[in-house]
Order: structure tokens, then sequence, then C-alpha cells
């Protein structure tokens, strides 16, 4: 098998893990009711174990990917999915609130060290130039768990019980660990220094700029997404079964973005097409809250708004490797803990004005001022390295 093949499996590899991570990430929400019924616990107490997993996410990707630059990638990322495997398979089995509370926190933990990882990995077995794609190959897997894992999970679960949900993202993670051991070529090590010189690169501002950017820019889409039920329901008066249907359409739109966003940031700059696409963002979510009471308009504006924030990972993702120079694996996975912090953000931020009495609408809004301020901080580390290029030329 040529080289080119065999990269393309192992890109496929990646995106089976992908799909893997987006599946237990998201479907726990649609089988939350039940859950907590089976637990015999209240609502608002299920909700701890999507806490539980995105702090999982926070706090091992920086420790699991440190860990991973020193061993040959193609093993680590087969480790890390093993591990993924057997905790939410643990999680099927959970017969009380704090054995999954544990399961979920334990899932979460290889998260963030797989994407950061994988995203170093796919970017080395691109063609050169070819880089974003290799990327969106990845987290077209994540995308498409929205469209498809995440719905079906969610039926399985409601419909027979909640514990096949979880059992098929084990079944999910064989199939990665085996994509990974059979198709993965053997990669070394990404550092050979010690874990304080990985460090070092904390001490760079910018890489701290690109963290607090993914985590506001992002905290736009989801400040939107983790209401979008009651929007569809309350705002545009659809019956309760419309909202899988919804949730498709965006997911479609994340399918979509994630390859534009590639293409935009072959085309443009990765901060070129962070401002452009978080820009799009802002404006397309005040649009959203405007139109969110025609029923069609409202269909359409979420497979766009879908789209439109999910063009912004992959540029995201390449931003922050660049300001990782020399510590490429422990800077990306930092990227996905920003995510996740974004996750939590967007969502509390959000429904503050609406547990104020606002109406649900006030979460577009929300949105557009977290995405909106993203790309407001994308254009000063623009033009802060614009100043920099400019006083380096003048001193030479």
């Amino acid at each position: 098998m040529s080289a080119k093949k065999m990269n393309k499996k192992a890109l496929i590899a990646l995106a089976i893990g992908g799909f893997g991570i987006g599946m237990t990430e998201f479907v726990i929400m649609g089988i939350l009711p039940d859950v907590a019924i089976a637990l015999k616990i209240t609502i608002p107490q299920a909700g701890h174990f999507i806490a539980a997993y995105a702090l999982g996410v926070v706090i091992g990707a920086p420790i699991l990917s440190t860990i991973g630059s020193k061993w040959p990638s193609h093993k680590m990322l087969l480790a890390l999915m093993l591990w993924f495997t057997v905790f939410n398979t643990l999680s099927a089995f959970s017969e009380s609130y704090s054995s999954l509370l544990i399961f979920r926190f334990l899932s979460g933990l290889p998260h963030g060290a797989f994407f950061g990882i994988g995203a170093v990995v796919a970017g080395k077995l691109a063609t050169p130039g070819k880089e974003p794609q290799a990327m969106a190959i990845m987290f077209a897997g994540l995308t498409v768990a929205n469209v498809i894992g995440v719905p079906i999970g969610t039926y399985f679960g409601h419909h027979f019980s909640w514990n096949v949900a979880f059992m098929m993202v084990g079944v999910v993670g064989i199939m990665a660990m085996l994509g990974v051991y059979f198709w993965m070529p053997k990669l070394p090590p990404s550092s050979s220094e010690n874990v304080k010189k990985d460090f070092q690169i904390f001490k760079r501002l910018e890489l701290w700029v690109l963290i607090l950017l993914t985590t506001v820019g992002t905290g736009g889409f989801f400040a939107w997404y983790s209401y979008i039920a009651p929007l569809i329901t309350d705002v545009s008066k659809y019956p309760e079964y419309m909202i899988g249907y919804a949730m498709i359409l965006a997911g479609l739109g994340m399918v979509a973005g994630n390859f534009l966003g590639a293409k935009l940031t072959e085309r443009l700059s990765p901060m070129r097409a962070v401002i452009t696409s978080l820009g799009l963002m802002a404006l397309a979510l005040v649009i959203n809250a405007s139109f969110a009471a025609n029923p069609v308009l409202v269909l359409v504006l979420t497979f766009v708004i879908g789209a439109i924030s999910f063009s912004v990972v992959t540029p995201l993702q390449m931003a922050i490797i660049n300001a990782s120079k020399g510590s490429e694996m422990l800077g990306s996975s930092m990227n996905q803990s920003a995510f996740n912090m974004g996750n939590a953000s967007g969502a509390y931020l959000a429904g503050l004005p609406i547990a104020m009495g606002y109406s649900v609408i006030s979460s577009s809004y929300v949105g557009a001022i977290l995405a909106g301020t993203g790309a407001l901080i994308a254009v000063g580390i623009v033009l802060s390295r614009k100043r920099k290029k400019k006083a380096n030329s003048s001193n030479q």
C-alpha cells in the first residue's frame, strides 16, 4: 500500500475516534431525563454528568498531552482510545449517581489529548499546504457524530435503555482502536525535552490570548446551541419532535462548516479565517434573534449558524499549533480545553438573562456578543503581530 493511501486511512482512524468522542460528549444531553429517572435523581443532578466530562477534558488535556509528547504518537493515540473505550463502557454499567459521575470524568480525560495529538499528527501526515484539510478530516468525525451518532444514540437510549447509548460509544471506541493499530504509521515522539521545557510555552502571552479567544469566541456558538430546544418550541412554535430534526440540521451545517474552515485557512491565514468566521457568527446570531419566530427561517438559520460556527475550528487549531512551536501537542490540546470552557461559559452566560425572565431569544444576543468579542480579540492579535514585525524591521 502506498504511503499516501496509508495516510488517508490513518486520518479515517482519527475521524472514527472523533466520532466516538463527539457521540459521548453530546448524547448525554439527549438522554438526560432517562438517566435521571433510572438513577432516581433530579435533572439538575443529572446535568453534573455533563460538567464532570467537561472537567475531565480540561484537566486531562495538558497532563496526558505532556506525557504523550514523550511517547511515539501512534502508541499514545492507541492508549488514549483504549482509556476512552474502557471508561465509556463502564459508564454503561453504572448503577448509581456517584459511579456514573466518576466514569464520566474519567471518560473525558483523553478527549483533549486525543484531538490535540491527533491534530498535530494529521498535519504531519498531510501533503504540504493541505494541513488544514487533514485536520478537518479528523474533526469531521466530531461533526458527523452530531448528525448520525447522537440521534441514533438518543433514540436507542430513550426507547430501550440509556445504557445502550454508552455501549454504542464503546463499540465505536473499539473500531477507532483497530483503525489506529492497523492504519496509523509508526511515528516518533514529538518531543525529547523534559516536562519543564514543554511548559515553557505558557510564558508566551499570545498563547494565552489564543486560549481566551477560543473560550470566548466558541462560547458564542454554545450560548445559542445550549438553548436551541426552547427556541424551536417556545419561540418558533414547533412541536417537540422537531427539536431532533433541528439538531440534525445544525449537525449537517457543522459538517459543511468544518471543511469550509479548512478552505478559508488555506486561502487566507488561520487568524484571518478566525476573524471572518467569528464576525459572520455574530451577524448570523443577531439575524437569528430577529427572525426566530419565523418557522421557516429559523431552520435555515440553524443550518447556517452550525456551518459558520464550526468553520472556526480548524483555523483556531492551526493558530494555536503555530503559537506552540516546540510543544505543539501540549498547545494543541489546550485549545480543546478552551473549547470545553467555551461550552460551559457560553451556556452559563446565555442562561443568565433567561433566568432573569427574558425570552430565550436573548441567548442568541449573548452568543453574538461573545462571538463578536472573539473576533475583536483576533483582530488585536493580527494588529499586534504587525506592530512587532514593523518594530523588528526598523531595528534591523
